[in-house]
């Protein structure tokens, strides 16, 4: 299957990253995606932007180097009651948001207290996408989490990143197994994304798609085959409908 599109990605303004906007849109337009999401690190992530960088992601365009670019953000789970690190008028206002459980953030809790923290989070509107919910050092009841996640129309990521040898996630494969199988018995879409902090990375779905082929995961179920089937699911898109 080809790949179409990458929503999550980071540039210098989270911190950690080491290419501009454009330099990101561009080598996007040069591997032949159609769409990428930019989702800088939301405010309780050291070193990443201030709140004003979210409100002015207004003033940028939506079309470079002949491609969709849009821009959102990876807010930080703060608790285990699904509080976010962005207040929800200004998440509102995003193109896509991720959601994640991030380390400097917030301690992995039990099985359970994970688990809730994803529930809790699926039920914000403006949440679109769960990130790499792989990690180990946060265990998760991934029936509920899939389950979960057809119900309140959110996408689960399978994370690139998190499967090479590099990554810090602890124990990514078999998790993403397990969460794949369930995903194929209840139907419930995922959306493969790179997780990018420099322009090289862009689109790198290696890894992914590696993983995917072997446990023959059928395509139907990946939105990377379709920037309109993607979407149906983030925030820009769902307002326009309205």
């Amino acid at each position: 299957m080809r790949s179409v599109l990458d929503s999550h990605a980071h540039t210098i303004a989270s911190g950690h990253a080491y290419n501009t906007i454009y330099e990101m849109a561009q080598t996007a337009a040069e591997k032949g995606l159609e769409l990428l999401a930019l989702t800088e690190h939301a405010m309780a992530m050291p070193g990443t932007c201030h709140e004003f960088y979210f409100l002015n992601l207004k003033v940028l365009p939506r079309q470079m180097f002949g491609i969709e670019v849009l821009f959102g953000t990876e807010v930080n789970i703060m608790d285990f009651e699904g509080k976010l690190d962005m207040e929800q008028g200004l998440l509102a206002q995003m193109d896509v948001v991720v959601a994640s459980l991030h380390t400097p953030c917030i301690r992995p809790g039990t099985q359970a207290e994970n688990t809730r923290a994803y529930l809790r989070v699926m039920e914000n509107p403006a949440v679109n996408i769960i990130g790499h919910p792989d990690d180990g050092r946060y265990p998760v009841d991934y029936e509920e989490l899939v389950a979960a996640a057809k119900e309140h129309h959110v996408l689960l990521e399978l994370n690139n990143s998190s499967l090479s040898a590099k990554g810090a996630r602890k124990n990514p494969v078999p998790n993403d197994r397990k969460m794949l199988e369930l995903c194929r018995s209840y139907k419930t879409p995922i959306i493969v994304n790179s997780d990018s902090h420099c322009a090289a990375d862009v689109g790198n779905h290696t890894y992914a798609d590696k993983l995917l082929k072997e446990m023959n995961f059928p395509e139907e179920l990946i939105v990377n085959r379709s920037v309109e089937e993607y979407k149906k699911y983030t925030n820009r898109f769902r307002k326009q409908k309205q």
